[in-house]
């Protein structure tokens, strides 16, 4: 389903550059890409980001290290002197156990949702200062437009290529009978037996 949607997208894009780039001065014709990838692994701030990112990510699997051997010495602990231990007792321990190994998989999930949160906000962080430095540079360059390499997302663009006011007032102008007709409501299929 992705991958039909991005080739769908890169099918209106290259449709829409091919009818309108006729039209657009001489003088802005240049079209640029860019790798954000490559940015974050070369950039000086992409190489801070991923200290940051991966020294926490040490602490929070250190932590968890400890945790597991913990775990493991209560273990074996309890298989050792299982056997001398009165029937209540092995229960309470093996229950304190279980409780144990509870909170070290809820602290694991929980370090697994702060690391990605910690990943895309710093990436968030990188990719909102890397587009405003590739609007301003395609400003100044006279870029007609400027597509993130991986994802093929128009990162700048010239405003006299966006078509989308037109077709938002095509698209109100449209009768309401011709809108219903251009895209018929799905009815759910009866699925009971006629009798």
């Amino acid at each position: 389903m992705k991958l039909g949607k991005s080739l769908w997208m890169g099918s209106l894009l290259c449709l829409v550059l091919a009818f309108f780039v006729s039209s657009v001065s001489a003088e802005a014709t240049r079209i640029g890409i860019v790798d954000f990838q490559k940015i974050l692994e070369l950039s000086n701030a992409g190489k801070a980001a991923q200290n940051e990112i991966n020294a926490q990510g040490k602490l929070m699997e250190n932590e968890l290290k400890d945790k597991g051997r913990e775990i493991e010495e209560l273990e074996k602990k309890l298989e050792r002197e299982s056997l001398v231990m009165s029937r209540e007792m092995r229960e309470e321990k093996q229950r304190d156990l279980r409780i144990k190994v509870g909170d070290y998989k809820a602290l694991q999930q929980k370090y697994m949702e702060d690391f990605k949160m910690l990943e895309s906000r710093v990436i968030n962080r990188i990719q909102k200062e890397v587009v405003g430095i590739i609007q301003d540079y395609g400003k100044k360059e006279n870029f007609l437009m400027i597509v993130e390499k991986r994802s093929g997302g128009v990162v700048y663009a010239q405003s006299t290529i966006d078509i989308t006011d037109t077709i938002i007032q095509l698209y109100n102008d449209m009768p309401s009978s011709a809108k219903t007709e251009a895209a018929p409501e799905s009815k759910p299929k009866d699925t009971k037996k006629k009798q």
